[in-house]
């Protein structure tokens, strides 16, 4: 079983968690998740299977999509409602939804966005929500963070429902802390959906119970995204059958190796990804195209298939 599946996380499961269970719903063990949410956060979490695993770090790479409700006048540890409240301010009468909304959309485009001490990510070999949990705080390097877009559904203060699209590595409860430094009243995230990772959307989400229905039902392959589904924007090339050997090995490649018909253009611009596939259809692998030597090189080899 080799694939994605776009799985719904609810609240309360760890990425992890919902690993691990999928492991005894779909009984293999090779599964890997494409990026964290807290617990208290529900969405979309793609879900790696088999060979299909080594696209978990090409997928935690693309943009994300969440909704998120965000209170001001309110300051916790963890930057989220289920934190200890270190700061309570009242609102000040001067902050009215047009002040507030100004401050929200400052944040589209890139900023330096400093990571939350409750976050896993890892100083000195630590996690840093372990350290804090000791009472450790540390110095943590700001990282730049694009804000593609925030959509501003509702002001009833002290909450603001919002949705933001960001590029990997965003906080969204630093974002709604940082919101409610700029407006000098504290603030932190209320909840937090996923709705969007690369292509994978919350519509076609499915929680646990419906994945392990299916497997039951036998018909679990439906929601199995084939690995090269994720590449459908890159080019297609199709390697001639006698040169199988040079892309089966992982080898480099020419565009007189490829299967090309008299109507067909190649115009690729230096270092664009293609995906590969041999005259059977099998899914060989990405390369990268060196305009320069006019070869394609190995990015990241997946043959799925079984081939000869």
């Amino acid at each position: 079983m080799n694939g994605i599946i776009n799985v719904y996380k609810e609240k309360g499961y760890t990425s992890h968690d919902v690993v691990a269970k999928l492991r005894g719903i779909l009984k293999m063990k090779k599964i890997g998740h494409t990026g964290t949410l807290d617990p208290d956060a529900v969405g979309v979490l793609p879900v790696c299977l088999g060979k299909g695993t080594k696209l978990c770090d090409m997928l935690t790479d693309k943009n994300k999509t969440y909704r998120t409700v965000l209170v001001l006048g309110k300051k916790t540890d963890t930057q989220d409602i289920t934190g200890n409240v270190i700061e309570e301010k009242k609102i000040p009468d001067e902050t009215d939804e047009t002040v507030v909304r100004e401050a929200i959309m400052g944040f589209v485009g890139e900023y330096a966005q400093i990571p939350p001490m409750y976050s896993a990510l890892k100083v000195n070999g630590k996690k840093l929500y372990e350290l804090a949990r000791q009472g450790i705080t540390v110095d943590r390097k700001a990282r730049n963070v694009n804000i593609y877009n925030i959509e501003i559904h509702s002001i009833n203060l002290p909450r603001v429902e919002m949705t933001v699209e960001c590029s990997k590595g965003t906080y969204i409860r630093t974002l709604c802390n940082d919101i409610g430094e700029k407006l000098n009243t504290g603030a932190c995230m209320e909840s937090l959906i996923r709705t969007r990772t690369g292509t994978f959307d919350i519509e076609h989400s499915h929680k646990l119970a419906e994945i392990e229905e299916m497997v039951k039902a036998g018909n679990v392959d439906s929601i199995i995204k084939s690995v090269d589904s994720v590449f459908e924007n890159l080019y297609k090339c199709v390697v001639k059958s006698e040169f199988n050997v040079l892309i089966y090995n992982g080898n480099k490649f020419g565009k007189h190796n490829m299967l090309l018909h008299e109507d067909d253009t190649l115009c690729l611009s230096d270092k664009e990804r293609v995906r590969v596939y041999d005259e059977k259809n099998n899914f060989i692998g990405i390369y990268i195209y060196d305009k320069n030597d006019d070869i394609f090189k190995p990015e990241k080899m997946f043959l799925i298939n079984e081939v000869t």
